[in-house]
């Protein structure tokens, strides 16, 4: 069953930007946007600062982000419940309810399928499932 929380779904767009938020930590919306253009290299439809601009006024409004507007350039960081790790999760088991009927199974076997793990993250997996068996 889905995590209960008064934070809402974000958009794709709206992850990428919590993604980015995530990594460097309470940032203004211009390093925001270099951080963007420099994981997206090339791209010919690169993020702008005033769309990025009005996805953090959107995002503030939803409840995704706190600003701080103490500074002449206003500084964004993830609203609690927004955080990395508790949005991600949440985020999951949408996928997992809605694209795969609850079935963790199935969740996993198409996670695997459709890329290749490391070897480094399939020993990490081993863990994970070893530690989930002896909790059950």
């Amino acid at each position: 069953m889905a995590e209960q929380t008064d934070v809402p779904k974000p958009t794709t767009a709206e992850v990428a930007l919590l993604r980015v938020l995530w990594d460097l930590g309470p940032s203004t919306v211009g390093a925001v946007v270099d951080e963007v253009h420099k994981r997206r290299p090339g791209r010919q439809k690169a993020m702008g600062y005033t769309t990025a601009l009005k996805f953090f006024q959107i995002m503030t409004d939803k409840g995704l982000v706190r600003r701080d507007d103490s500074h002449r350039a206003h500084v964004y960081r993830p609203a609690p419940g927004a955080e990395e790790h508790p949005m991600q999760r949440r985020l999951i088991t949408d996928l997992i309810e809605r694209a795969f009927g609850g079935s963790m199974r199935d969740f996993m076997m198409q996670a695997l399928a459709s890329s290749k793990a490391s070897t480094k993250e399939m020993t990490e997996i081993r863990k994970l499932l070893s530690a989930s068996k002896k909790k059950a």
